[in-house]
């Protein structure tokens, strides 16, 4: 899958994430921002680079070429987050390259033509990672931060004109939409944090000076318990 985001941007920057059962890339070239996705499941460590590879080729650039890496940072799958975040830090160290951290919910948020985002993942063990934003002329507004909770114990976001966006929905639309009654005005439960929609968020920031080394690069899980037991499992 390939798309094209209007952008002039003269010194490349690649962007990358693995949060979810997808693998999505992008870097900018001198007109534009080429993303390009792949449901590849839990094939994260053998398909990143190859991918990587044949995206950059196909723009005409090498790693040499690159200037800086933003990558999702979470919150998303532990075990994605973890490789992603590793292909990053071997990458910049290589290529002497600064990197940044983009939350999963605000590239939601980013890839969504509304103005108010109630973004929403799903965190498996019946719970979501969520997090609402607003549109301003400066950027995205934090409005609820980033959290883990039971769908049926979601932040309740001012106003009645949210735009619900992510897996959660599809997930466990039923209970949130039961929840958040009044409060949507539409939702899209099949958008998945895309590395254009970081790079977007990432461009501006690495023109401030906010890339970290690679050895700084975080990841935000939001809760320390990634897995159930089998006995937790279990039970109804």
């Amino acid at each position: 899958m390939l798309r094209l985001f209007p952008c002039r941007q003269t010194m490349p920057f690649l962007a990358l994430d693995t949060s979810t059962e997808y693998l999505s890339l992008a870097v900018t070239t001198p007109d534009d921002i080429v993303g390009r996705c792949w449901h590849i499941e839990q094939k994260h460590a053998e398909q990143t680079l190859p991918r990587l590879a044949e995206l950059l080729n196909d723009c005409q650039l090498t790693m040499q070429d690159i200037e800086g890496i933003a990558f999702g940072n979470g919150p998303g799958s532990f075990t994605g987050l973890r490789i992603g975040c590793g292909i990053v830090q071997g990458l910049a160290f290589a290529c002497d390259l600064p990197v940044i951290g983009i939350s999963t919910l605000e590239a939601l948020a980013q890839g969504c033509g509304a103005n108010r985002v109630l973004a929403c993942l799903d965190a498996r063990m019946n719970q979501v990672y969520a997090a609402a934003y607003e549109r301003t002329d400066a950027g995205w507004h934090e409005v609820i931060p980033a959290t883990v909770c039971d769908p049926h114990a979601l932040p309740l976001p001012p106003g009645d004109d949210w735009t619900g966006v992510g897996s959660g929905f599809a997930a466990y639309g039923t209970i949130l939409a039961e929840h958040l009654s009044g409060k949507l005005i539409a939702t899209e439960a099949d958008r998945i944090p895309q590395a254009a929609d970081m790079l977007a968020l990432a461009l501006p920031r690495f023109a401030a000076g906010l890339g970290r080394p690679a050895q700084e690069a975080e990841l935000v899980y939001l809760r320390d318990k990634v897995a159930l037991k089998t006995s937790e499992r279990a039970k109804p």
